[in-house]
């Protein structure tokens, strides 16, 4: 299995703001983890809120800690809040089951890490991450 690397991380980066601004979202932050949810990469465009860095870390994080979208984790949320309210409690505050964040896969399927963004609806942060991570050359999975 590879890893990821800071040149992916960066072009998924670079590559998810550049669709933020095609799509005339708000400023983002997007932040890249690695497969054991380390920060890779993150960057907050001129113009996001304080607060975007932590959501972007939560959605990303635990789409890595759960091996599944945050869009997957936010739908499982609603039928067992209290679990996912323990869940977020037990981690500190990184776990945020909402969507915009997508897990990145090799060729193969396996797991390299997550990227989630900031800024914009659960729906825009979600897309410009997938762009992010396809045009990274790597799979984007945003299965719900």
């Amino acid at each position: 299995m590879s890893a990821l690397t800071l040149k992916q991380a960066n072009t998924i980066i670079e590559q998810a703001i550049a669709k933020a601004r095609q799509d005339k979202i708000k400023p983002l932050t997007v932040v890249v983890l690695d497969d054991s949810g380390n920060v890779v990469a993150v960057q907050r465009e001129d113009g996001a809120s304080m607060a975007r860095y932590d959501i972007a870390l939560g959605k990303a994080w635990g789409a890595v800690a759960m091996s599944c979208s945050s869009r997957a984790l936010g739908k499982r949320a609603k039928d067992n809040p209290n679990f996912f309210l323990s869940l977020a409690a037990t981690t500190n505050g990184r776990f945020l089951p909402q969507p915009g964040a997508a897990l990145i896969r090799d060729a193969q399927g396996n797991v390299l890490g997550a990227a989630g963004a900031s800024g914009g609806t659960g729906d825009e942060d979600e897309a410009a991450c997938a762009f992010g991570i396809e045009k990274a050359g790597l799979v984007a999975d945003v299965a719900a």
